[in-house]
């Protein structure tokens, strides 16, 4: 009989002399530095001069405001960062689609956090502006989340309202969610610190409380020009909508600041006063350490999509000491699941498997070790299926760590029975009830995006390192599909390719699928929430399993759903 294992840490020590052990720190540490590098380039937001003449206005520009506005010992998690990240470069750019967005803790209380950057044409609304203040309520509405939005935008970018305007998740669904967050009984808090124009002059009238900054704050459906053009009538922007009209005429604001700084300390006031909230209650203890210190995750991130690698290292590196419990730790070798604990939280771990692994029974004669590279089998797909079953049974939150390239194919796995296994992996994904956490380690291909709780199965935090690759399959597997594609169409129309044609059409088709894979490109587009550093991985997973215990109205999970 074998002695039973109590719980315990994966991984070792790194050992310091190894050469791919330096190789992947380096490869890591440059990956990283430019992650830092974007990073600082996309917070000074529309540049130096913008910023100095916000100051010149008496105006404290978005980062700023939030810095003043969150508790000195909290950190602020920003989501969104990348958002438009190289998209809209013939209208000049859009950093981070011109909005600073995140949570932090505002007098002790977690909030997310809106802010209109007016260095970036003047806050226009871009379509990724409006996708990424859909991205802020949508977590406010799953984890009962109070919301400040620090209002200071010009309104609809109007070259692009086409994309903007009409649509079923375009920017009109904002002030549907306003309207829903309040009967929800979600806070919600404006401060009108800029320009509040036109549709957008709904969103903090639509919120539970408005503020407005006398002077440069004002708030009105249509500006002095419009009325002009509209109804012959001249009038100022003070007159027609500022902070006198509105706090003393009007009535459309609750209160009054002279400027940013007393505005903000407001916020915190009314903040402080919000009545006490119910958990839902997820297990957590006393946070301990990791066993081994998470800068080492630079020196375990695999320089190549291929590279073996065990996963073991990397949760040795991001869940407290002596907490992981193994489910089937013998069985369905390529994909982790375990129990754990993530700064003291209770969680259940999926997470792909890519060490070299001994061939299963029946593999070809020849192939004594297989390369596990992120691949689903049947047994891992089971293994998952039930695993996630059983954290939903006990109301423990799932995290799962992506570097799949998909299922298994070929014909021993399709007359296995692939296709079932794997869909029950995805039911169980779809059906579950406690929250869920994905990071994008690596690989994240196909359907095992899917299956790994991608962006489409609702995790209620979603972020990629800058190892990450996503896309329907490998850059050099569709390169080749592609391009056999491409020949064949051209042999129809009676032309060959010559081998030198040949290469240079596979060297520009993979080119451009590989930039469309990265995770910036992902970033840009809203697939994932940031892209972070990994050594801040367990840092980001307890403010997500913080932002969701929020939400004491988890549905009931029903096993029944799942055919096993």
């Amino acid at each position: 009989m074998p002695e039973f294992q109590e719980a315990r840490t994966p991984g070792s020590p790194l050992p310091t002399e190894n050469p791919r052990v330096a190789a992947r720190r380096e490869a890591g540490r440059v990956l990283i530095e430019e992650l830092h590098q974007r990073h600082a380039e996309v917070s000074l937001g529309g540049g130096a001069k913008r910023r100095e003449r916000e100051h010149a206005r008496g105006k404290m520009w978005a980062r700023e405001r939030i810095a003043a506005l969150i508790d000195e010992d909290s950190t602020f998690h920003e989501i969104g960062s990348f958002a438009a990240w190289e998209v809209y470069e013939e209208e000049g750019g859009c950093p981070a689609a011109g909005t600073v967005m995140g949570t932090g803790h505002v007098n002790g209380r977690l909030c997310m956090i809106v802010a209109n950057d007016a260095t970036v044409k003047a806050g226009a609304l871009f379509p990724l502006t409006a996708k990424k203040n859909l991205r802020a309520q949508e977590i406010c509405l799953e984890n009962n989340l109070p919301i400040i939005y620090l209002v200071d935008s010009a309104g609809v970018f109007l070259p692009m309202q086409d994309e903007i305007f009409p649509d079923r998740d375009h920017f009109g669904r904002i002030f549907r969610n306003n309207a829903v967050m309040s009967a929800r009984g979600i806070p919600q808090i404006a401060a009108i610190m800029g320009s509040c124009v036109a549709g957008g002059a709904y969103l903090p009238i639509m919120s539970d409380e408005a503020l407005i900054v006398d002077g440069t704050g004002s708030v009105f459906l249509a500006g002095p020009f419009l009325v002009r053009a509209a109804i012959g009538e001249q009038v100022d922007q003070e007159t027609l909508g500022g902070a006198a009209t509105h706090s003393e005429i009007s009535g459309v604001t609750d209160y009054r600041a002279p400027d940013d700084a007393t505005a903000l300390r407001t916020i915190r006031d009314l903040v402080g006063r919000l009545g006490a909230r119910p958990s839902v209650g997820f297990d957590r203890i006393q946070a301990v350490e990791p066993a081994f210190p998470g800068v080492d995750i630079e020196s375990l991130m695999p320089i190549s999509g291929a590279e073996p690698y065990d996963m073991r290292q990397v949760l040795g590196r991001i869940i407290d000491a002596d907490s992981w419990t193994e489910y089937k730790e013998g069985y369905g070798k390529t994909i982790l699941t375990g129990y754990a604990r993530i700064d003291g939280w209770s969680v259940g771990i999926v997470a792909n498997q890519r060490e070299v692994v001994k061939a299963r029974a029946g593999v070809k004669a020849g192939t004594d070790e297989l390369q596990a590279g992120g691949v689903i089998y049947s047994d891992s797909a089971d293994k998952a299926a039930r695993f996630i079953m059983n954290c939903n049974q006990k109301r423990i939150p799932l995290v799962f760590l992506q570097d799949v390239t998909g299922f298994m194919v070929g014909s021993r796995a399709e007359h296995g029975g692939i296709i079932k296994d794997g869909a029950k992996m995805v039911n169980a994904v779809s059906n579950s009830v406690v929250p869920k956490f994905t990071v994008i380690v690596g690989n994240s291909y196909g359907a095992g995006n899917y299956a790994m709780c991608g962006r489409a199965y609702d995790p209620r935090l979603i972020c990629a390192w800058p190892t990450a690759r996503i896309a329907v399959m490998g850059g050099a597997q569709a390169a080749r599909t592609l391009l056999q594609i491409q020949k064949a169409a051209a042999e129809r129309a009676g032309k060959v390719f010559s081998p030198e044609e040949e290469a240079n059409l596979l060297k520009e088709i993979q080119e451009r699928y590989d930039r469309q894979t990265t995770p910036y490109y992902a970033a840009a587009r809203l697939w994932v929430d940031e892209i972070i550093d990994p050594t801040t991985t367990r840092a980001w997973i307890s403010r997500g399993l913080e932002i969701a215990d929020h939400n004491p109205d988890m549905p009931r999970f029903n096993p029944g759903v799942i055919q096993t």
